[in-house]
């Protein structure tokens, strides 16, 4: 290849030729902190907060921590690397990526964005929740606080009287939820209205793309740290905080041997850094090529675990606190009861040697060892008061915000800040979220069709405007049930999926030396030699791995959720009617379908396409890209440039190569084989 014949300068390509995702058209980040903000406002979502504490809380402890810790920096941390450096070299969102590869390969993209789609339909109500419990908590006192009274009998209403105020608010109040999935009900006026503002609040943050987004990033990404820090210096305060916390952090190793507490580790660091989504690789598609991609890698993957340390400790120091008060209360009932019983009888040895007649006195551990030694000549009557077991009733998702923590706000004194203050947490956590989840949505779609691209607000709106109206769906009287069902099964195995092919892609059919190649010209370094034994065994085995647990479990253990049982009062498990079974079974086949149609129909393609030359593969070299170092003194010759499109079948593509500290490059290389 001959000097000029091959290497262009972007500035002499025409708009109509390079289009926007190589030319200087491209949205671009203001600044590195804009950037790095939006990454870890996308994968620092609720999951952090209620999820992670959650796994920490039935799965050892520190001994689960530290198996998150090692998950996380041999598989969590190269993929994470891989995306970002894929989304800046080719800048584009993922369909162009896995197409540029190679274009048998572009249904990955098309399942990324599927995904995304299901999931912004259903996060999206939880934002609405967010906002519902946010109007509510501007009242004194706040409406979960106690009780409401049945008019008719001016009693307590059962419902309540069988539960708690915080779970009969949300389940009655709020959701107004059916017994069960199969009993969809009306739809709800005040959620739908959320819905439409949570949805309204999206189309107007994304409207100009990551120009309009990235300001929003500022406040929504920040503002919860602030929150989360708060709610920690105030939650050390309280009795138990540290009860919460030595629970927490004491390992127990056994758990170690456990494959279950494996598949739910990789899972978690898996969602924690939103892999598979395309968001990743939308956002780092933005950047300018010489960007030190492998540092943000290691920059947002910490930020995030100790993002997730961080609500672990105010979920942990809330917990203890609500498992004290519980405690306390139940040794005090306990002891009343007593009481009782001591002024009705005569003298008995087991009789109690602490105060009686002033329960409130009696401590947990005092009430313990009497009843270790005496409780079982007064069961059933007297019961024991565990601080332990109490924390061992773990709570998480909605579970968690919803009832556990509304229930503790009740408890502070200036209740409606600190619930205020509590849900705007949750508002922006969302909402960060989404404007990543709908990047990875938008971004892809954009680059890939020319007439999207010059219709971003119209994409946008009619966007959002779709996702409301399927929305609806999560809004009538069962909807949580569907909010459950999107959750557990529309996006864990279609994501495994995609990121199991996404590193076939570039350790087998892309080849990581030519990837690590691709690095060094990007960062003017190579990177490490472990990540290419990290991408083509260790991921792919690991991701494998989860892929097979996953539906192992699903298979075996049978697809469930959690109802909520009006008469009773209580939460109790069912399984999913044969509809909703089929419906689970399509959303999981829909979002993986992409990937062996787009293989299919290019192999087809190619195949009626006279003349067309064989694909690009591990056994073939046609039209590989190379990053080729430029001399500013190279003559530019534009009628060497190929267009970015295919066109009978032959794809031309371009890499994007560094020049200076302003100019980018394109080169394309034709290497025929042998």
């Amino acid at each position: 290849m001959t000097k000029g014949q091959s290497e262009m300068q972007l500035s002499a390509v025409p708009d109509t030729v390079r289009g926007e995702t190589a030319g200087e058209d491209r949205p671009a980040w203001d600044s590195k902190i804009q950037y790095v903000l939006a990454q870890v406002g996308f994968s620092v979502g609720l999951g952090n907060v209620w999820r992670f504490p959650y796994l920490c809380h039935q799965n050892g402890g520190g001994a689960f921590m530290l198996l998150y810790v090692f998950l996380l920096t041999v598989v969590g941390v190269p993929l994470f690397f891989m995306e970002l450096a894929a989304g800046q070299s080719i800048r584009q969102g993922s369909i162009g990526v896995w197409k540029h590869i190679s274009p048998k390969l572009v249904g990955i993209g098309y399942s990324s964005c599927l995904v995304c789609f299901y999931v912004a339909l259903y996060y999206n109500v939880i934002i609405a929740w967010s906002l519902f419990y946010l109007g509510n908590s501007f009242q004194y006192p706040l409406p979960w606080e106690q009780c409401p009274t049945d008019v008719t009998s001016n009693e307590t209403v059962k419902e309540c009287a069988s539960s708690s105020p915080t779970q009969y608010f949300w389940f009655r109040k709020a959701l107004n939820i059916t017994n069960s999935i199969e009993e969809s009900g009306e739809f709800n006026p005040i959620l739908t209205g959320c819905l439409l503002a949570a949805w309204a609040i999206v189309a107007l943050a994304m409207i100009k793309g990551i120009k309009s987004s990235a300001k929003v990033m500022y406040f929504s990404s920040v503002f919860p740290y602030v929150v989360l820090f708060i709610f920690l210096i105030r939650g050390l305060m309280l009795d138990g905080a540290m009860d919460g916390i030595t629970y927490m952090f004491y390992p127990r190793l056994e758990i170690w041997g456990s494959v279950q507490v494996w598949r739910q580790a990789a899972t978690q660091v898996f969602f924690a850094l939103g892999l598979g989504y395309g968001s990743v690789i939308a956002y780092s598609s933005y950047n300018p090529v010489s960007n030190n991609c492998h540092r943000d890698a290691l920059l947002v993957s910490g930020i995030n675990f100790m993002t997730s340390v961080l609500a672990s400790l105010v979920v942990f120091v809330v917990l203890g606190f609500r498992a004290k008060n519980i405690a306390l209360h139940c040794v005090a009932e306990n002891v009343g009861e007593l009481n009782l019983m001591m002024s009705h009888g005569s003298n008995q040895h087991w009789w109690p040697w602490f105060n009686t007649t002033d329960p409130t006195s009696v401590s947990i551990s005092d009430y313990r060892q009497w009843y270790r030694e005496y409780g079982a000549m007064v069961a059933p009557k007297i019961t024991d008061c565990n601080l332990e077991e109490e924390m061992n009733k773990g709570v998480e998702g909605t579970g968690l915000a919803f009832i556990a923590f509304t229930e503790v706000m009740a408890l502070f004194p200036a209740s409606p800040f600190w619930s205020t203050l509590f849900f705007l947490m949750l508002l922006n956590l969302g909402l960060s979220t989404m404007f990543g989840t709908m990047q990875g949505i938008l971004t892809p779609l954009m680059d890939n069709f020319s007439f999207l691209g010059r219709h971003r607000t119209l994409l946008t709106v009619c966007s959002c405007l779709l996702g409301f109206v399927i929305g609806i769906l999560f809004t009538q009287r069962s909807g949580n049930y569907f909010v459950t069902m999107f959750d557990d099964y529309s996006a864990t195995l279609p994501l495994v999926i995609v990121v199991v092919f996404e590193t076939i892609s570039v350790a087998w059919v892309y080849g990581t030396d030519r990837f690590l190649d691709d690095i060094e010209a990007m960062l003017k370094w190579r990177p490490p030699v472990v990540y290419k034994y990290l991408w083509k065994y260790v991921c792919l085995l690991a991701m494998l791995g989860l892929l097979a647990a996953s539906l192992l479990r699903m298979v075996f253990k049978g697809p469930t959720y959690t109802a909520w049982n009006q008469t009773k009062g209580s939460e109790m498990t069912l399984e999913y009617p044969d509809w909703a079974l089929v419906m689970i079974i399509l959303l999981i086949v829909f979002a993986s379908l992409p990937v062996p149609v787009g293989y299919i129909h290019t192999m087809l393609r190619h195949h009626w396409a006279p003349g067309a030359p064989p694909q690009e593969g591990p056994g073939a070299e046609v039209h590989r890209e190379l990053y080729t170092k430029c001399s500013s003194t190279d003559q530019l010759d534009p009628n060497s440039h190929q267009p970015l499109v295919e066109e009978d079948g032959v794809r031309s593509r371009a890499v994007f190569l560094p020049v200076g500290n302003e100019h980018y490059h394109s080169v394309t290389s034709s290497v025929l084989p042998a």
